[in-house]
Formats: C-alpha cells, structure tokens, sequence
C-alpha cells in the first residue's frame, strides 16, 4: 500500500501541521513516509501545502507528481488540487469555505463542511483535524484507533490540554465520511 496525500489551504489553518500529524501517525501504525511541506513568507493568509507520503514499503522520493488524494481547505486552493490528483483519485473538499465545486469529474469527490464540523464542537481550529479522520476514513490508509496516545505524543506538554478536542475532531471526520 502506498498513498500519495496533497494537503492545500492558507496558511493558519493547519496545513502544514495536518500533513506533519498524518505523517506521525503513519510512522507510529508502521508505515515507512516522507514529508514535505511548502509554504509562503506570510505568516497568516498565504499559501500553505504539504505532500506527504505514506507506505509499506521503502520510499524513493518525497516529490509527488500525480496524488493519490488530496485534501482541499479553500477555494483559492482548489485549483492546484485538481492539477495534482490523478484520475480516479480521491478529493476531500472543505465545503465550508469551497463554495464552487471541483471542476474535475474523473476523480471521487467527498464532500466534509470541515469547518461547520469544527464550529459545532466548539473551536473552529479543528478543521484540519476533522480532515485527517476523513481522509483516514476515505482512504483506508491509516487505522487512527489510537489518536489520543499519538497526540500525546505529538504534542508538547503545555498543548495536551486541547487532546479532547482534537480526538473529537478527527472522530467527527471520520463520521463525517461515513455518512456522507
């Protein structure tokens, strides 16, 4: 198994720390990855995108040319993910802030008001974090029954405290996808 994931948005809403989780996780269930993120001089409101790569087997470059899937936060965005994705390849849309849809039809689309999910569990920085249930849902890629021990893991002691919420998140993605 190898997934190829594009992760795109503006800086600000967690792109570059989603695709630095999605790739920890991977590394703790086994897998072997790569990751490569890529953003603006801006600290708020530029671009910000990352590739990361998660397999089985040995990876030979971290560069990706044609993802597997991608995950889009913004409309702005929305261009370069359908640039990237490869035919029948999967295209997780924030439709909060993704008002005009996908132009490509050869791809699967799922469609997560990430955003709206994020708001209703009480802190909107969540977003990024109800795309990585989703994009675990989707893909399959990652099993993430172990989110919270990871998070621990992931994050600075000062920062355990928004554990909960974050698991929250990523269980309403993962909800998210199965209801959709």
């Amino acid at each position: 198994m190898t997934e190829k994931t594009f992760f795109t948005g503006f800086g600000g809403q967690g792109i570059v720390s989603l695709g630095q989780i999605w790739a920890f996780c991977a590394m703790k269930e086994g897998k072997n990855v790569t990751f490569f993120p890529f953003y603006g001089a801006e600290k708020r409101g530029g671009i910000a995108r990352a590739n990361v790569i998660i397999s089985d087997t040995e990876i030979a470059s971290p560069v990706i040319s044609r993802a597997d899937s991608v995950v889009v936060m913004n409309q702005d965005s929305l261009a370069a993910a359908e640039q990237i994705i490869k035919p029948n390849g999967l295209m997780l849309v924030n439709t909060t802030l993704i008002t005009e849809p996908p132009r490509r039809t050869d791809v699967r689309i799922v469609s997560i008001p990430a955003t709206d999910i994020a708001r209703k569990i009480g802190n909107e920085k969540t977003a990024n974090m109800v795309m990585l249930g989703a994009l675990a849902a989707a893909t399959n890629a990652l099993a993430l029954v172990e989110t919270e021990s990871f998070f621990k893991e992931f994050f600075p002691e000062e920062k355990h405290r928004l554990i909960p919420v974050n698991t929250g998140a990523v269980a309403a993605g993962k909800e998210a996808v199965r209801t959709a």
